[in-house]
């Protein structure tokens, strides 16, 4: 049954900007988007199984620091090659400066 967890605090988290989230043996990226909301989504690259977290968050998405593939942060939707499978994406809530996802 999925449980909200809290995995870091608002202010962790610049504008545009994402951070490593691990609980368990699952990688999660939150990102906050240039219009301050916030988005969860599994942490490593469908393509070769990198790390996102050393990614770049830009217009909606953030880009793979290996090969540059794209993934949408609000679907999960792999957006550019090398990558062609989607990245499960997870419900955010934001409560007294802190930020849930439910996992």
């Amino acid at each position: 049954m999925p449980t909200w967890t809290r995995a870091c605090a608002t202010e962790d988290i610049e504008l545009d900007d994402l951070i490593r989230f691990d609980h368990g043996s699952q990688t999660f990226v939150i990102i906050r988007s240039e219009d301050d909301t916030f988005h969860a989504m599994d942490g490593i690259c469908s393509h070769e199984k990198v790390h996102l977290c050393d990614g770049l968050v830009m217009e909606g998405t953030v880009e793979c620091p290996k090969h540059n593939a794209t993934f949408d942060y609000r679907t999960g939707e792999a957006k550019r090659a090398p990558a062609c499978v989607n990245l499960k994406t997870f419900p955010v809530r934001v409560q007294d400066g802190q930020v849930y996802i439910e996992i």
